[in-house]
């Protein structure tokens, strides 16, 4: 049996003798980036691996992208438990519960480092090895590239006819003629072209033309802004910072540590670090929904304050509002809550002012059920002894009293009423643990009661005085005031991760939506003075566009190169393509 002519090789044949299918076209290594994971052939049996080559292997291993997918799991997986187990940097109080109802488990969680997951060892190490595949799998990439950048497009196979579009005609233009038009029209359709010749002295020859490079860029920008949101996060993560604070009308804010009711400083932020602005806040001024199913649903808020950006440098008038915050000193204040303040003055048993101001109560509901405590550590009683006051009770701004107890009706302050309950004692200010000012120590100090033995509680109303028994003092409810609850948040990444996550964003579109194809133009001499045309094309889908592409191409070059039967369409040839496939075995 004789040998099989080439023209009949499962293959391509290429003109140096090298035979691939049409889909190993787009496998040359100057040019395919994909991300996919692939694995490098090894000879079965290979010498052994000495310590630089162990070394090469762990590093590829590392900077392969399927190490890099998996890095990413496993970071997302390891960012769970901060989630789920209150963390000590941005929930202390819940932690410290935490350990308190589970003392079986709070060991174990302390060891794993489960209460600050994201300080943890573990959690560092996984993130630092993401950062390094990632580093390492995308600059060979960024080179590879570039050298496919200033590569010439493959030379046209031999065979075009074995492409998933392809047309062919004859015309009576020279060979040169119809080279130098395929050149042209390739060239106002902005591919990158590679013209050759058939021989230095022969006619004819073939334009090669490659296009969407721009599929490769988005795949390796989607990467690289991937790679700035890693460094975004660990800026943030180590020069950042946020805290709350509540100020009351009238009163004023620094950015100081212990301005801050909650703080939590990046790992390498000191107190030195914190830029010295300032604010007051002149007034707050809030609106509800006042009837309807939405009654009490707030409609409008808004902070007006005068800032500085040095300690007594020059002010100016700024309104914060929701999702509006004051930009200040390379941080942001954010106003993301409000409260009301009633302000009291505490009489001693001696009759002098032991305490005056106003108290920020904490909301508990939708209509701004509030609960505080006020605490007097220097008081006196009658007889001139030190003593220590503290009264707990609820605010409400429109008060309800009803079987089921104190309510409020409304958010707003249509008819507040302030309820109090007295102690005296010790109000263990001075133990080495912090102590909220929002809660009430009792545990070392006795309810006042009346003489019947009942509490001393009463309901005050603006103006009106609540007298201690045994002539231990009063209080009296002066008036109200509301305070605004501000988060400062600095962190001098943001701008990093807001462009990183744009080019993440166009590099997905570009890389999911170009296409990558290539299109060949091959002109033979043909009989007499006219030449022989086949055009094809091929890209990684075969895609409907890719057909549209080659038939609107051809019907192009039919008006520069006519063919010789002026009836020929630019799919002529698909009969004949068809039949030659059904007649291969």
């Amino acid at each position: 049996m004789p040998a099989p002519h080439p023209s009949t090789s499962p293959g391509t044949d290429r003109p140096d003798g090298d035979t691939r299918s049409p889909e190993e076209l787009f496998e040359t290594p100057s040019t395919d980036l994909s991300s996919a994971p692939r694995e490098d052939t090894e000879a079965p049996l290979g010498p052994r691996l000495g310590p630089l080559g162990w070394l090469r292997w762990i590093w590829r291993t590392l900077t392969s992208m399927r190490t890099a997918l998996l890095l990413l799991l496993l970071l997302s997986l390891a960012a769970i438990p901060g989630s789920l187990v209150p963390q000590d940097s941005s929930q202390p109080s819940q932690a410290a519960a935490f350990r308190a109802d589970n003392p079986t488990l709070t060991p174990i969680y302390e060891k794993l480092g489960l209460f600050d997951v994201y300080a943890s060892p573990w959690f560092a190490a996984v993130y630092l090895l993401l950062f390094l595949s990632l580093g390492g799998c995308i600059l060979p990439r960024c080179l590879q590239f570039a050298r496919a950048l200033r590569a010439k497009p493959p030379a046209a196979p031999r065979r075009l006819d074995r492409m998933p579009e392809h047309t062919r005609w004859t015309s009576p233009t020279t060979p040169d003629e119809a080279l130098e038009a395929a050149r042209q029209a390739l060239r106002r359709r902005r591919f990158r072209l590679r013209v050759e010749k058939a021989d230095p002295d022969g006619a004819g020859g073939a334009v090669a033309g490659e296009k969407g490079y721009l599929r490769e860029a988005g795949n390796l920008l989607f990467h690289l802004a991937l790679f700035g949101l890693l460094v975004a996060l660990a800026v943030g993560g180590l020069f950042g910072s946020t805290g709350q604070a509540v100020v009351v009308e009238g009163d004023s804010f620094t950015n100081a540590r212990t301005q801050y009711d909650d703080f939590q400083p990046g790992k390498l932020v000191s107190d030195d670090s914190l830029e010295p602005f300032g604010f007051r806040l002149e007034d707050f001024t809030g609106d509800y929904q006042r009837s309807g199913p939405q009654l009490g649903t707030p409609t409008f808020f808004q902070a007006r304050v005068k800032a500085s950006e040095t300690v007594g440098g020059p002010e100016r008038e700024v309104t914060i509002k929701v999702n509006d915050p004051m930009e200040i000193g390379g941080s942001k204040v954010y106003l993301v809550g409000h409260g009301y303040a009633p302000v009291v003055t505490v009489r001693d048993g001696k009759g002098d002012v032991a305490w005056s101001g106003p108290v920020p109560f904490l909301p508990q509901d939708a209509f701004v059920r509030s609960t505080g405590v006020v605490k007097v550590p220097d008081a006196r009683d009658r007889d001139g002894k030190p003593t220590q006051l503290g009264f707990t009770g609820l605010f409400l701004p429109t008060v309800n009293l009803s079987a089921d107890g104190w309510s409020s009706l409304y958010p707003g302050a249509e008819d507040p009423v302030l309820v109090l309950t007295a102690y005296h004692g010790d109000l263990g200010m001075e133990s080495d643990f912090g102590q909220s000012v929002y809660q009430l120590d009792t545990s070392r100090m006795t309810q006042f009661t009346k003489k019947d033995g009942t509490p001393a509680a009463k309901a005050l109303r603006p103006g009106d005085k609540m007298t201690l028994p045994d002539g231990a003092g009063s209080l009296t409810f002066d008036g109200l005031k509301e305070w605004a609850s501000f988060q400062i948040a600095r962190n001098p990444s943001n701008s990093t991760a807001l462009w990183s996550s744009i080019a993440a964003g166009l590099g997905l579109t570009a890389s999911l939506f170009i296409r990558r194809r290539r299109l060949w133009i091959r002109i033979r001499p043909g009989s007499g003075t006219g030449s022989e045309i086949e055009v094809a094309g091929l890209d990684r889908s075969a895609s409907a566009p890719l057909a549209q592409e080659v038939a609107d191409l051809t019907a192009e070059l039919h008006r520069t190169i006519p063919p010789a039967d002026a009836t020929a369409s630019p799919h002529q040839d698909q009969d004949q393509k068809q039949k030659q496939k059904q007649e291969q075995p």
